[in-house]
């Protein structure tokens, strides 16, 4: 049986940059048994000669992704003293950057990882809403950062999917004229629900709209201008009674709709 070798991982931050790449490269080697070890958040001389040392007893090959250029040097250094293999996966990629953009790297360990933080964030935020549309989930309100609640065609969903990609986990929910809302609905803290009105006429047109689309009858009552005041009317009521923020959508697109909740939340 072959002995597992050793890969030892340095980075002034998280490591996963460098362990993502050699795990990567380690896939075309399934042959060979290697040990991966992460040392994180090296940032003193001390904590390199610590980790240089077990790389040194084992026999070891070392990898690192280093902003910081001194600490990079020295590991460099270190390494050719002791014999010991090294790889700088970041240090090449940092200069041919810095020579192609004329700027020096600002050298603060961490900057990959909080984008790719960012970037998932946002995707958690849209798996959330998309789970929770048009009152979807209901039992989970209280896990959204905003809740939305309208009649239908009040630009709940396109609203949502917009704060989504801006990371806000959002949960649309809709008020049916003649129907209780969901009591989870009601128990959500006010200060993270927000009510959308919208201006009878633009409703009826949005509706009859939508009717022809579905090739239905455009004379049922969800078209009808009684029957969408009294919609409206019914929401206002319970909107002001359960104290959520209120925004006419009437002539909004949904950007200005979405900025309006974030500065109403007091979310910017």
């Amino acid at each position: 049986m072959v002995a597992a070798q050793a890969v030892f991982l340095l980075s002034d931050a998280t490591g996963e940059t460098a362990e993502h790449m050699v795990s990567a490269a380690l896939s075309q080697f399934r042959d060979r048994p290697v040990n991966v070890r992460r040392f994180t958040n090296v940032r003193s001389k001390n904590q390199v000669y610590e980790a240089l040392d077990q790389a040194l007893a084992s026999g070891g090959l070392v990898v690192y992704t280093m902003v910081n250029a001194d600490l990079a040097q020295l590991v460099y250094h270190e390494c050719d003293a002791l014999g010991i293999p090294c790889i700088d996966l970041l240090s090449p990629l940092l200069m041919r950057l810095s020579e192609f953009l004329g700027h020096s790297p600002n050298e603060m360990p961490g900057l990959l990882r909080g984008m790719n933080e960012d970037y998932f964030r946002r995707i958690d935020a849209v798996e959330f809403t998309v789970k929770h549309d048009d009152g979807q989930e209901c039992r989970n309100l209280h896990k959204a950062d905003i809740v939305l609640a309208g009649v239908s065609r009040t630009s709940k969903t396109p609203v949502s999917i917009y704060l989504a990609h801006r990371g806000w986990k959002v949960a649309n929910v809709p008020i049916v004229f003649g129907i209780d809302p969901p009591p989870e609905l009601l128990e959500v803290e006010p200060t993270r629900v927000v009510g959308l009105i919208i201006e009878p006429h633009r409703l009826l047109e949005l509706r009859a709209a939508r009717l022809a689309n579905l090739k239905q009858n455009p004379r049922s009552d969800y078209a009808a201008y009684e029957q969408i005041e009294e919609e409206i009317r019914a929401a206002k009521r319970l909107f002001r009674r359960q104290r959520w923020a209120i925004i006419d959508v009437s002539t909004r697109a949904v950007e200005e709709t979405a900025n309006e909740i974030l500065q109403k939340l007091k979310l910017l």
